[in-house]
């Protein structure tokens, strides 16, 4: 007997920036088998952080099918469309001091390596200084993002959903440890 709901076919991994959720959706995609979508790189298409313009019927083109894992709470376009057609929830919900040293080595490591990242962009350092910046965008937005999932996971339009929420890493790996697939 597994340790998740039986029936865990559409998830969406949430959390603000860099709490890990790729790494959980890419997990989770390995063990359930499910095919996994990295939201940034559907918005974020091209040079100069382009936006792709068939972005929205991309993902509904995605969320129509049985099954998926995208790793974002949604960009304002998508948001309720995920959340309607999802099944599950897994809320990376952790605090600021487990947050921000994840962000600022990720970003630090991207910048200092010039990594590509989606669309073939790069952290740069002047981006450090702009609000969007993963840094700020986790500092600042961490309180607002974390009421916004709670109102979401109460909200009964999406009363159907399982939110399964973690306050620490450790118990996110416990879980995670449980998942296997079918």
């Amino acid at each position: 007997m597994s340790a998740y709901p039986a029936r865990m076919q559409r998830i969406l991994v949430v959390g603000i920036t860099g709490a890990g959720k790729s790494t959980m959706a890419r997990t989770l995609s390995k063990r359930l088998a499910l095919p996994y979508h990295e939201m940034d790189a559907f918005y974020f298409t091209g040079p100069g952080w382009a936006v792709d313009e068939d972005f929205s019927v991309k993902v509904a083109r995605v969320v129509s099918s049985p099954s998926w894992i995208f790793d974002s709470l949604g960009y304002p376009e998508v948001r309720d469309l995920l959340w309607e057609h999802a099944d599950t929830v897994v809320w990376l919900d952790y605090p600021k001091r487990v947050i921000m040293p994840r962000v600022l080595r990720r970003s630090l490591r991207r910048t200092l390596l010039r990594e590509r990242v989606f669309g073939g962009n790069r952290e740069t350092l002047a981006n450090w200084f702009r609000r969007d910046h993963p840094a700020w965008w986790a500092w600042s937005q961490h309180a607002a993002r974390r009421a916004e999932i709670g109102r979401r996971s109460l909200d009964p339009r999406f009363g159907a959903l399982r939110v399964i929420r973690f306050g620490t890493p450790g118990e996110a790996g416990r879980w995670l440890r449980t998942v296997a697939g079918d």
